[in-house]
């Protein structure tokens, strides 16, 4: 189990939904995938090592919740935007999803 924390650090997470409007391999790599998600009032890029397990096509349309302040990274140039969250099932990440339609940006609590 990891460290419990109070409810203070929970709430600096900025969880929202978001709807990916495009999704590419990275070329040139195994298990990158750049995706264009719309997060309401922006899109943002975010690049996932998630390749392996989805395709590219098959994200696109697909509503996931995304951590909107997490710093920047680069990942083989490219800038990520935040993280796509998943669920680990025996190593394939799960994609979390909502449970029904929302708008872009919704947040989590």
């Amino acid at each position: 189990m990891k460290e419990i924390i109070k409810y203070d650090d929970f709430a600096k997470l900025d969880l929202v939904v978001g709807k990916i409007l495009f999704a590419d391999k990275v070329p040139n790599t195994d298990k990158l995938i750049k995706i264009i998600v719309d997060l309401g009032n922006e899109e943002r890029q975010i690049v996932s090592g998630i390749a392996d397990f989805y395709s590219a096509q098959d994200l696109v349309g697909k509503q996931i919740i995304v951590l909107k302040n997490l710093e920047s990274r680069k990942f083989k140039g490219l800038e990520s935007q935040g993280m796509l969250l998943a669920a680990d099932l025996e190593g394939r990440p799960v994609l979390l999803t909502p449970e029904e339609e929302l708008p872009p940006g919704s947040p989590v609590k």
